[in-house]
């Protein structure tokens, strides 16, 4: 087996994995020592370091040559579905209708515009992307926003994959890009004199602490601070309200929310606090007539919706619209002119209710399948009688609807196309629950072919994630298909941390409860792997089928749910046939006592600070880096960007390392690194493609699927 020498020199033979050199380093914490003996991966400009992400990148790319045709057939497959040359639903923003388009052979897509009153008008390409990405790796697009008039243009780009991002300015009459930038700049938002644009920008940590005001055309070291956001667990946040007449200002944590607002017509008037931050209280606000509608959780955790008079929006002034219900998270709200919508969570799944504002009268827009995702579209017209949401589940494509407020019905404008003779009739999705340790009902959405049966014979590969109040909703992703369409049961684990059922389901699975995402996870590999009744002479209690193969279960994260990987395989090593961990929290302890890391401070909220005792010793039970040890560990495809700024690059390199010299199984380890990327992986879809294939070549290879064998 090699060493990476001091030198940065490697010598390997064929398929034997690389080993990191060992420099130890000792933290003492609460009476605990910490000893790290690959704390030297952090040196980003050191060569040892990215001499050794090469060398396990060469030895990934060895072990899995073998599959290298796999791969090829995969990403051909997955690239067969696609539309590679097709055009978004337009939407109106004042008088243009906007759209993002994309063409063969291209990797980035083309945001145009047409006048909304001119049939056959011609289109403007407004930006680019693919020539913004010429020369470069990577090209991520953040900001984009077109001042009231149509003529302004601010959008900004990161071209490292660290969420670095500059702003620009572009006149849209002349076509020309203004000499100005602006680095590491936020959110943006212009004022209604379509010369004043207000951004945020980030600190050293990367969180959004500063608010300026800039007019187009002037040197941006003239621009005036506005506010400064000195608590570090907030982040700021600008948008305009739908009704163009308010400016407002988010100064929100994990688990408080602090608004201020400024009339949009006034760009250099006083910034006003709508109420002042609470500790654990979130509140986010709507504009209609003469009140703000603030959606808030002071009198319970699922949110009520309010209204406060503009002159006067004390709290002592609010007047409740809707109630909080324990049931049912009010999870989003949106005003129009004539109505607003309100978007709920009951039972892990989401509903759209629409309430005429001059009746009264609600309206429900009903759904057949039973998981599936929805959300807003594209509704930036106040004055409009439709509502525009996307709609999607396991089998059925991206979909774009309009409500009809006044008809009461839905209009479909757009389902994403499916190539490749795409049949949904083939597939069968259900929803089923597994029984938590501790007696809690845990949801799992699941989609396979017709014709598997629940005999315990199927391989099954189950995604989760459980953290920030996030949901996994059953959305519709094509490339799931080589997979499904080749015998495997796809399944998502509904656990706690997550959104689905709400914020008391966030917290049951955050902070000092965390532990509960785990163990839920493992409640439910075991429920769609358990062992059928054993047959006997007399009638066996009523147990659910087997769904799939105990011995071949798959299990993938990415993230936080990365942190989930770590864990549960600590936790039960023999559960899993194989992991797959995408840019995985891995280090709990060291990142979280490092605060000059992007996210540490804020994360306080979600994780813990373990420079508290109490909170040490809970986070060290499950931190997966600390809790590795000598075991017969599955396989594993471990990836990471070497520019991701959420997890950083040297917690699964170090896992990695660790695991080396632990495992005692055979079974592959694999750490990927793309050095040219960030936290979503490559930025370009043909790209990402072939990432996604690599990924399943793994997966269908340790399932025993795709006919060949990698060890």
């Amino acid at each position: 087996m090699s060493t990476i020498c001091t030198s940065g020199q490697t010598t390997r033979p064929a398929l034997e994995p690389p080993v990191a050199a060992t420099h130890v380093t000792i933290k003492e914490l609460h009476g605990r020592r910490l000893a790290d003996e690959y704390a030297w991966l952090r040196e980003k400009e050191n060569p040892e370091v990215r001499a050794y992400l090469e060398a396990e990148n060469a030895y990934a790319d060895a072990v899995m040559k073998p599959t290298e045709t796999l791969q090829k057939k995969l990403y051909e497959e997955m690239l067969g579905r696609i539309q590679e040359t097709d055009v978004q639903v337009p939407y109106r923003e004042g008088q243009y209708l906007y759209y993002a388009r994309t063409e063969a052979g291209k990797q980035y897509p083309i945001l145009c515009r047409k006048p909304a009153a001119e049939a056959g008008a011609p289109e403007q390409v407004t930006l680019d992307v693919n020539r913004l990405a010429e020369g470069q790796s990577f090209m991520s697009l953040g900001a984009y926003s077109v001042s009231d008039d149509g003529r302004m243009l601010a959008y900004s780009t990161d071209n490292t994959g660290f969420r670095q991002y500059t702003l620009h300015l572009k006149d849209l009459e002349t076509g020309e890009t203004l000499s100005e930038s602006i680095e590491n700049t936020g959110p943006v938002a212009w004022a209604n004199d379509n010369r004043t644009l207000f951004y945020t920008v980030e600190d050293a940590a990367k969180r959004q602490y500063r608010l300026y005001r800039h007019t187009a055309g002037s040197l941006p070291s003239e621009d005036r601070l506005v506010y400064e956001e000195t608590d570090e667990r907030f982040n700021l946040h600008i948008h305009k309200s739908r009704s163009r007449s308010f400016l407002f200002l988010e100064s929100g944590s994990h688990t408080t929310a602090e608004f201020r607002y400024l009339p949009a017509g006034e760009p250099a008037g006083e910034w006003r606090l709508l109420e002042p931050r609470q500790p654990d209280i979130e509140y986010y606000p709507e504009h209609h007539g003469d009140f703000f509608y603030l959606r808030v959780n002071d009198t319970g955790r699922n949110y009520r919706l309010v209204k406060a008079p503009i002159a006067n929006p004390d709290r002592q002034h609010w007047q409740e619209v809707l109630p909080h219900r324990s049931e049912a998270m009010l999870e989003h709200v949106e005003f129009f002119q004539d109505f607003y919508v309100v978007l709920t969570r009951a039972d892990g799944l989401q509903q759209i209710d629409v309430t005429d504002l001059h009746t009264g009268a609600s309206q429900r827009v009903r759904f057949p399948e039973p998981a599936y995702s929805l959300g807003p579209e594209n509704n930036r017209e106040f004055a409009t009688d439709q509502y525009r949401y996307a709609y999607m589940s396991f089998i059925t494509p991206l979909s774009v609807y309009d409500y009809d407020v006044a008809g009461r019905r839905s209009e479909l404008l757009k389902r994403t196309e499916v190539l490749g003779g795409y049949d949904p009739g083939k597939y069968r999705v259900e929803r089923v629950f597994a029984t938590a340790a501790d007696g809690v009902s845990i949801a799992i959405s699941l989609v396979c072919l017709r014709t598997v049966e629940k005999d315990g014979s199927a391989p099954v590969y189950l995604y989760g994630y459980g953290a920030y109040g996030i949901p996994m909703d059953a959305g519709f992703n094509s490339n799931r298909f080589s997979l499904i369409d080749r015998g495997a049961i796809f399944a998502v684990a509904h656990i706690r941390g997550g959104g689905d059922w709400g914020k008391a389901w966030h917290d049951d699975g955050r902070m000092m409860k965390k532990m509960n995402s785990f163990t839920d996870f493992i409640a439910c590999a075991e429920y769609l792997t358990q062992p059928l009744p054993a047959a006997a002479g007399g009638p066996e209690p009523p147990l659910p089928l087997q769904y799939g193969d105990r011995n071949n279960l798959v299990i993938e994260g990415s993230s936080a749910g990365g942190l989930l990987m770590g864990a549960v395989v600590n936790l039960r090593p023999e559960l899993f046939r194989a992991i797959v961990a995408k840019v995985p929290f891995l280090d709990v302890i060291n990142t979280m006592l490092d605060e000059s890391l992007p996210l540490t401070v804020g994360e306080f909220e979600e994780w813990g600070n373990p420079k508290q005792p109490e909170d040490f010793a809970y986070m060290i039970r499950y931190s997966p880096y600390d809790n590795l040890r000598r075991a017969d560990y599955p396989a594993m495809l471990i990836k990471t960007s070497f520019h991701d700024s959420q997890v950083m690059y040297w917690e699964p390199a170090k896992y990695v390392a660790r695991l080396r010299t632990l495992n005692t199984g055979s079974r592959p380890l694999l750490l990927k690194t793309n050095l040219g990327a960030g936290h979503g992986g490559s930025s370009g879809r043909y790209d990402y493609l072939r990432e996604i294939a690599f990924d399943y070549a793994f997966v269908l290879t340790q399932m025993g699927v795709a006919g060949a064998s990698i060890t």
